[in-house]
């Protein structure tokens, strides 16, 4: 499965301390360190082998993960500039420990990961994307990179946990599809995505929601939207904080003409950026929502691929 279709409706939208973790103004160091941290690398350029995880060579390969299987541990090397795609189409699985090291560059328009579940409950832990991808919408199939693609036929639950995806140029978790198919839940929770496009976090399914997480945006890279909620929904967002430096829109509901509803908690949104209701869309904001959000990368998310691999954090 190197490839993973998508309806991406990039260019459609106009722009309109409760956390535990690493808040904005420590954030931006945290990404310079990030930027300049050490791996270690072999003379050809192959990250050296380590004892406690194994080391994958991107080299436009896909990888296959089964029923009941437990895939953890790997650092991946995208510093090869090829492709790699995780494909989990199974039933209880669980993607855990795994860092990418280097850019997306294959401009192959692929999803990293595509998985569903059709009938169980699978889980996504621990995970860093944070070094992003460089295709934009310029790749042969008019879409950029995706970290995590959900398909249409999931029809059982996903959780993702700790999971740090920035710079992404076609989403970070694209969860919108099961929402025309299959109709399965997704959880996010306590994860990061920064600097992505389309959008960052977008749901479509009753029961799937995200919660104490982040999005932050500014002018550094792609700017999609916050949360994007499709239909039927409804979708939930509780302990969030949605930092889009008036960027895009930090919540939008609704696409393709057919309504959902999103209902929002606990939680700070950019005002600047605001709220999109589309096809008749509905954002209910609880009493304690506010617009003073403060980005945060949650205690225990991974900031470095090795760190993710080694399951050091």
């Amino acid at each position: 499965m190197a490839q993973n279709p998508r309806t991406s409706e990039a260019d459609a939208t106009p722009t309109t301390g409760r956390n535990d973790g690493l808040h904005r103004r420590s954030f931006v160091r945290s990404v310079a360190a990030v930027a300049t941290a050490a791996t270690a690398f072999g003379a050809t350029g192959t990250v050296a082998a380590q004892d406690d995880y194994e080391v994958i060579e991107a080299q436009n390969q896909t990888i296959t993960i089964e029923s009941g299987e437990t895939w953890e541990n790997k650092l991946v090397d995208m510093t090869t500039g090829q492709d790699i795609t995780i494909s989990a189409r199974g039933s209880d699985w669980t993607i855990r420990n795994v860092g990418f090291e280097g850019a997306n560059t294959s401009n192959a328009g692929s999803g990293t990961f595509g998985i569903a579940d059709p009938n169980g409950s699978s889980t996504v832990e621990n995970v860093y994307l944070g070094d992003g991808s460089s295709s934009g919408n310029s790749a042969p199939n008019g879409h950029g990179e995706t970290a995590f693609w959900v398909a249409p036929e999931h029809a059982g639950h996903i959780d993702f946990q700790h999971v740090n995806i920035q710079g992404f140029a076609d989403n970070a978790i694209y969860g919108s599809a099961p929402g025309t198919g299959g109709g399965g839940t997704i959880h996010i929770d306590r994860s990061f995505a920064a600097n992505c496009y389309v959008s960052h976090f977008r749901l479509a399914t009753e029961g799937s929601k995200v919660t104490n997480s982040s999005v932050y945006v500014d002018e550094s890279d792609y700017q999609g939207r916050g949360i994007w909620a499709w239909a039927p929904g409804t979708i939930e967002v509780e302990n969030c904080q949605l930092e889009m430096n008036g960027q895009n829109v930090a919540i939008a509901a609704g696409a393709n003409g057919d309504a959902t509803t999103v209902e929002v908690s606990d939680s700070d949104y950019d005002p600047e950026a605001g709220i999109q209701e589309a096809a008749g869309s509905n954002v209910q904001l609880a009493d304690d929502v506010g617009t003073d959000p403060d980005a945060f990368i949650p205690e225990g998310t991974p900031t470095s691929a090795e760190e993710a691999a080694s399951g050091s954090n």
